[in-house]
């Protein structure tokens, strides 16, 4: 059988660092549940401690969630970079902005590659091994230059990216099929919204992607993390990929029921560094 025959998919969690139970429940995902990858904030607090998971487990599949906003509340985040060389990416007392549209009026490209840059080195230097680079927020698909530095970063360090249009198209810029740089772009990615969430609910939406799947490649990207006073704290006031919905992707990717659902349907998960994505993506 031809690999467009079959059925392949990626389950991904984004934000591993955010929180400590939101590495919890990732990490009982990739090692007990049907999660296949994940991609590591280096900015945020916790990062460290699932670098070290890493590092003790390097048979697991993780890229680096390329950071330039910290959308929450009470819980910002700080450049990896000296502040006095990436001026138009922080606030007043240094943090990133929480919104995409400061990110889209206002960055430079050139700083946003210096403190991109500056996050990978960071991963590197702990001894960490990423199959690829991802965009948090999906901020570097905003601006064609930022993009740019998205495909620049990536052959500077040999990685894939994730290009999407319709990621980009989910961040709420419009380009022309001509303004959009050359490259691989990949389109058969789920990812619930805020009206799946709130009407009828994030199974619902799991079981239908997981149900209806496509053959070939396809990636599903999720925000696992553990109920806990931490999340409801970190989450304030932000119920889109908040605390019950980190919650229910995590028990839902942690369930007998969603393992049972892949094998019942013949889907194969797979990850970065399977050679269907690296064929297809390359670096």
């Amino acid at each position: 059988m031809s690999d467009s025959a079959k059925k392949y998919l990626i389950i991904h969690a984004d934000d591993a660092g955010l929180a400590e139970s939101e590495n919890r429940a990732t990490q009982e995902g990739m090692l007990n549940g049907s999660i296949s990858s994940t991609s590591l904030m280096v900015p945020c607090p916790w990062f460290f401690e699932m670098a070290q998971f890493f590092l003790r487990n390097p048979q697991l599949d993780y890229g680096i969630h390329l950071t330039l906003t910290g959308e929450w509340k009470t819980y910002p985040f700080k450049p990896c970079a000296p502040i006095d060389q990436i001026p138009s990416l922080i606030d007043k007392q240094g943090y990133f902005f929480p919104k995409r549209d400061v990110i889209r009026a206002h960055t430079k490209a050139n700083e946003v590659y210096l403190e991109l840059k500056a996050q990978i080195e960071i991963a590197l230097s702990m001894g960490l091994m990423p199959s690829h680079l991802d965009s948090h927020m999906y901020t570097l698909g905003l601006r064609k230059d930022l993009i740019e530095v998205y495909q620049c970063l990536g052959k500077e360090f040999n990685l894939p990216i994730l290009l999407s249009k319709k990621l980009i198209d989910l961040s709420g810029t419009v380009f022309k099929a001509s303004e959009l740089p050359k490259g691989v772009y990949f389109e058969s990615i789920y990812i619930a919204s805020f009206q799946d969430f709130t009407e009828s609910g994030l199974s619902t939406f799991y079981d239908t992607v997981l149900e209806d799947l496509p053959n070939g490649l396809s990636l599903l990207l999720i925000h696992p993390a553990y109920s806990s006073k931490e999340m409801e704290q970190i989450t304030l006031d932000h119920p889109n990929f908040g605390a019950q919905w980190r919650n229910e992707d995590a028990l839902y990717f942690n369930s007998a029921h969603c393992s049972d659902l892949l094998k019942r349907k013949s889907i194969e998960l797979i990850d970065w560094k399977h050679p269907l994505v690296t064929n297809l993506l390359g670096a």
